[in-house]
């Protein structure tokens, strides 16, 4: 039998703390919400998501890069065009964000979700 302490099961799981890390940041679950449908150009990821800034796209971009998450793809051009899509990794988590959402439109308030 397992040595089952109190202390070791009040603490939070390592898994869901690093999800979490990632995701709980503002902006994070759109850009990966979009991404999941196509690879996308930087300018059309930011008119998909309205109220974001360029510095706050990048900076979620280069984390969410950095996580293993998604690929930027450089088109020289001309024009130099710059698109994004999610690695294997990234595209593995559509399930777990589908369910995500579905849990959050049958028990989140309209309210809670920004009234859409």
């Amino acid at each position: 039998m397992a040595d089952h302490n109190e202390e070791a099961c009040r603490r939070v799981d390592v898994g869901i703390s690093r999800v979490f890390e990632l995701f709980g940041k503002r902006w994070t679950g759109p850009i990966v919400s979009v991404l999941m449908q196509r690879p996308v150009h930087f300018a059309e990821l930011r008119r998909a998501i309205p109220g974001i800034s360029e510095r706050m796209l990048s900076d979620r971009l280069t984390e969410l890069g950095a996580a293993g998450l998604v690929i930027r793809e450089v088109d020289e051009g001309p024009p130099l065009r710059v698109a994004y899509r999610l690695t294997e990794a990234g595209a593995a988590m559509e399930p777990a964000l589908k369910e995500l959402g579905q849990w959050a439109d049958t028990y989140l308030s309209p309210e809670a979700r920004g009234g859409c």
